[in-house]
């Protein structure tokens, strides 16, 4: 199983180049993968995935970078294609665009959107962005983008519920957050996944997101952990440092 860690939150607005610093630390301790989450009027400040990621990208050569998750009905769909082509031209083909309908109606309220739509706002502009991804445009506006980025990035669903299902049938991989669910209930999740595809179609990639690394963590629990989400199969586990908590080389051990 993979490893993965998400940039922030940011311990001290006034060193500048605070995620620079933790994206070198992380890739040089040893981690697949560098993601960023979303949130936005929660009483607190995460910074921009698409700025954090870009920050990633230029500071890091091999690592994996991906959005977890980037809430889809938020943006316009040649606006948020824009910005992932953007962020393709700096990091190549090592972005993963984790996206999703969203959670957290101040999220909406901030964008001046309308939550209630979420699920239909959604899978509509999902559908526009693959089909900007697949042909560079809507309608009568294009974006040109260049060769390199034609296609776009692999797309895969944050999700829980029915969205598992949907995630195995119409997407390249589930991220499971483990924010707010027990790992019985993570594993459980992850054999609907897994189940969810027919017998022609092999799912793609499982990865569980957002293990809180909070203070006092019991570093044998945590390792019990990872290995229980490895030994059920997830591909990749993502873990969120936060301040006062363990830092990456406690954690890297616990999966060698």
């Amino acid at each position: 199983m993979r490893l993965g860690a998400l940039l922030g939150p940011i311990a001290d607005p006034s060193v500048v180049r605070e995620l620079a610093d933790q994206a070198r630390r992380y890739a040089g301790e040893g981690f697949d993968s560098l993601w960023s989450a979303q949130a936005i009027g929660r009483g607190f400040m995460i910074t921009d995935p698409f700025v954090a990621l870009s920050i990633a990208a230029t500071v890091t050569d091999t690592v994996e970078i991906g959005t977890a998750v980037l809430q889809i009905p938020l943006y316009h769909p040649m606006e948020l294609a824009h910005r992932v082509f953007s962020l393709q031209q700096i990091c190549g083909d090592r972005l993963i665009l984790g996206v999703g309908a969203g959670s957290t109606e101040q999220d909406f309220d901030a964008f001046d959107k309308n939550y209630q739509g979420r699920f239909e706002n959604f899978s509509r502009n999902v559908e526009d962005l693959r089909s900007i991804f697949r042909t560079g445009g809507l309608g009568d506006s294009n974006l040109s983008p260049w060769p390199a980025v034609a296609g776009g990035p692999p797309l895969f669903l944050g999700s829980w519920g029915n969205g598992v299902a949907r995630a195995a049938r119409s997407f390249d991989g589930w991220i499971a957050s483990a924010n707010y669910r027990t790992p019985d209930e993570v594993v459980a999740a992850l054999a609907g996944y897994r189940e969810a595809g027919d017998w022609q179609q092999v799912v793609g990639r499982a990865i569980v997101s957002t293990i809180q690394l909070v203070p006092g963590i019991d570093l044998g629990e945590l390792k019990a952990r990872l290995d229980k989400f490895r030994d059920a199969g997830f591909d990749d586990a993502v873990v969120m440092f936060l301040p006062g908590g363990p830092g990456p080389r406690e954690i890297r051990p616990l999966l060698s």
